[in-house]
């Protein structure tokens, strides 16, 4: 059904009290309009069984050489702001097709095994312990500044081997760069993060440029290092890789952090599960990612005209998977799909991470993370409390925690 006289209901948003808590308004689009052109211009998925399917046709595109942008309201923007210096796409795997994306995938995969991924524990644990020393000696302390955003940020520097940076000016250009995953955007926020990608591609470059020199082992020598049949990375594949190391996947790591963490104040008998038996963990993580989805929608590009619940959509059309919306589907999960279940059946089959060729390469590590970091915050402090009213960081696709003040004093 798309929007008509029968369902004049519309994907918004801009609603007032969306980003806080956007269930409610994804599920009166599950219900009415499950398959719509959105005022914005892309088309949109709203039920499980649809948005499974758009993210396993290998037939449909993420290159934006692909769409058909005539009335874009964004390109018609970035023309007139930028003029024949409008931002293209980047080589990253995020947004490429096969078979440059099969390439890329292979090398890049090299370094993110299962065997290294597992060998970061002990590393992850050390950085959460001492995160966690430094919120008890606070009392009243911010989760995300303390915990969910630092951790993220050291383990992939850690990891890149990367020389000490100025941490904030990242986490700057990070936010105003993935503010461009939203689908309505400002013309300030379009020019921050224009700045804040050439600011952040020219700090990525000198760090490449000092790791050929001062190589070691770690990640970035690996991936400089990297070579397949004599095929290596080229200098700006390398540089925007690692750039989606540092901001896509470290920007969900801290929502899933931040807002599990919340989530789990705010449901004591599921943390007491956890608490007390530590063996759920991998499906307890499974669930939060199912529950809160730090990713609410993933994007495809038509590449011919295709068709849903009765809707044709034509070659070219942007299409947006709405994963957090699939995630409380009721069809897939049942009637307990809007209630947090760390013990839920099926958990894993949740598309947080997508499905199909562009299935996120650094779902394990993400899971990793927030395992350790959440099991660990809620058994250090098991009677935490929130303080006053948790600030959100406003962004539609990357929803999560600017700040979450909590009281941990006498919680451990």
């Amino acid at each position: 059904m798309t929007i008509s006289d029968e369902a004049p209901v519309f994907y918004n948003p801009l609603d007032p009290g969306y980003v806080a808590d956007p269930f409610p308004h994804l599920a009166e689009m599950r219900e009415s309009a499950p398959v719509q052109q959105t005022l914005a211009g892309p088309w949109a998925l709203f039920r499980y069984a649809d948005v499974f399917r758009l993210l396993r046709d290998p037939a449909l595109s993420v290159d934006d050489a692909n769409a058909d942008l005539s009335g874009s309201q964004r390109a018609v923007m970035l023309e007139e702001l930028f003029g024949d210096d409008a931002p293209g796409a980047d080589s990253s795997i995020l947004n490429t097709d096969p078979p440059d994306h099969t390439r890329l995938r292979r090398l890049v995969s090299k370094v993110f095994t299962p065997r290294a991924i597992e060998a970061l524990r002990p590393m992850i644990q050390q950085m959460v312990d001492d995160a966690l020393d430094r919120m008890a000696d606070d009392g009243v302390t911010d989760v995300v500044d303390r915990l969910a955003f630092p951790l993220p940020f050291d383990v992939i520097s850690e990891m890149m081997g990367m020389p000490g940076a100025d941490r904030d000016q990242i986490r700057d250009w990070s936010e105003a760069l993935v503010k461009t995953l939203d689908p309505i955007l400002t013309e300030d926020e379009i020019r921050a993060a224009h700045a804040a990608n050439i600011a952040m591609d020219a700090h990525i470059d000198r760090v490449i440029e000092w790791k050929r020199s001062n190589q070691g082992d770690d990640l970035m020598t690996r991936l400089i290092e990297a070579e397949e049949n004599g095929d290596r990375l080229s200098a700006v594949e390398l540089r925007d890789q690692t750039s989606v190391l540092f901001v896509a996947g470290h920007e969900t790591t801290v929502n899933l952090v931040g807002t599990g963490i919340y989530e789990l104040l705010r449901h004591p008998d599921q943390m007491r599960l956890w608490i007390d038996d530590p063996g759920i963990s991998p499906n307890a993580i499974e669930e939060i990612l199912r529950f809160v989805s730090p990713v609410q929608f993933s994007r495809r590009i038509a590449t011919s005209d295709i068709e849903y619940g009765g809707c044709v959509i034509a070659k070219g059309s942007f299409v947006l998977a709405g994963l957090a919306s699939a995630n409380r589907d009721p069809e897939h999960w049942g009637a307990t799909a809007p209630d947090l279940d760390l013990t839920r059946d099926g958990a894993g089959s949740h598309l947080s991470f997508g499905s199909g060729i562009h299935y996120c390469l650094g779902a394990s590590l993400a899971k990793l993370e927030g395992g350790i970091a959440i099991g660990s915050f809620i058994s250090r402090f098991p009677d935490a409390k929130v303080v006053g009213e948790p600030e959100w960081n406003g962004r539609i696709n990357l929803r999560g925690l600017q700040k979450l003040m909590v009281d941990v004093r006498g919680a451990g």
